[in-house]
């Protein structure tokens, strides 16, 4: 009798075929294969079982004792092992209960999650989702060792076990309080540029997770020879346009979230004097969830939402 180490589990199907039939032909014809390669698997089995399991009257076959005795549990098991194969694609939303961690900034929380929590509330009720800071911005590495599901994180190179997806390209817009001094001033309303020698002169908020005082505008400016007057930084978006609203500082802020809390926080939005490369934000996950219909089904829905964003 052969163990399961040494057994070829594919004659079960053929096996189950032939209980079914009860012919090497029709079986053969069941499953795509020659009656030649049937007959061959019978011999198979007849070894590795210890029996006989069929014999021939006259035109048919007839299953011996211990044959019909593997018969219902036969088909219960390949009927398991089927409905595990396609248990991807039996995934519901609507009634599916999946709890998902994606990491990122406070970007997105007010960019991704008010229209994902309406959209779940009505598509998917019981999936619930919670955003948490625990990757950050120059370390997809710590994505491994830590709970989470998604990352979302600017463009960078990623180890071989991450996968990818860019969302969004965020242009930047500088903001000002409303009633900012130096604005009114020189006239300046929101929507105009502001002048290259009043951005370097202000002071500037930094987003900064790490309390690095450069970021994409000091490489601009030093394109042109010119350097800013960064005197905060912030780990928290909400903190950098709240800083803003509350002192004759300035900030470079996504363009999509300046226009979206301009009007709440009292902050006009100006075009920056000099050109500011677009951070590229992507999506990044495990490779072991990639083919995970809740996961793939997640990823879709953020990406939806997001794209709108792409400047």
């Amino acid at each position: 009798m052969a163990n399961l180490s040494s057994f070829d589990l594919n004659l079960l199907r053929v096996l189950n075929a032939l209980l079914i039939e009860m012919s090497t032909v029709k079986a053969g014809e069941r499953l795509g294969l020659s009656q030649p390669a049937v007959s061959g698997a019978l011999k198979r089995l007849r070894l590795s079982l210890g029996d006989e399991l069929f014999f021939r009257n006259g035109q048919k076959l007839e299953p011996t004792a211990h044959a019909l005795s593997l018969r219902e549990p036969l088909q219960e098991i390949l009927s398991r092992v089927e409905t595990l194969i396609s248990a991807k694609d039996a995934f519901d939303p609507a009634t599916a209960a999946h709890r998902f961690r994606i990491s990122g900034s406070d970007f997105f929380a007010e960019m991704l999650m008010p229209a994902l929590a309406e959209y779940l509330t009505v598509h998917a009720p019981r999936i619930s989702v919670h955003l948490v800071d625990l990757v950050p911005d120059n370390r997809v590495n710590a994505f491994a060792d830590i709970e989470v599901d998604f990352a979302l994180l600017p463009e960078t190179p990623l180890p071989d076990w991450a996968e990818a997806q860019e969302m969004f390209a965020s242009s930047f817009s500088v903001i000002a309080r409303k009633d900012h001094p130096k604005a009114v001033e020189r006239g300046l309303v929101h929507g105009d540029t502001l002048p290259l020698d009043l951005f370097c002169e202000l002071g500037h908020v930094l987003f900064s997770t790490t309390g690095t005082p450069d970021g994409l505008g000091d490489e601009a400016l030093a394109r042109v020879g010119r350097r800013r007057n960064v005197v905060m930084t912030l780990p928290v978006f909400s903190g950098v346009y709240r800083a803003v609203a509350g002192s004759d500082l300035i900030a470079l802020l996504p363009s999509a979230l300046a226009h979206r809390v301009a009007e709440s926080a009292g902050l006009n939005v100006f075009a920056p004097p000099i050109s500011v490369d677009p951070a590229r934000l992507s999506l990044v996950w495990h490779r072991r969830v990639s083919d995970s219909a809740p996961h793939q089904w997640l990823r879709e829905r953020i990406a939806e939402i997001l794209h709108p964003l792409n400047a």
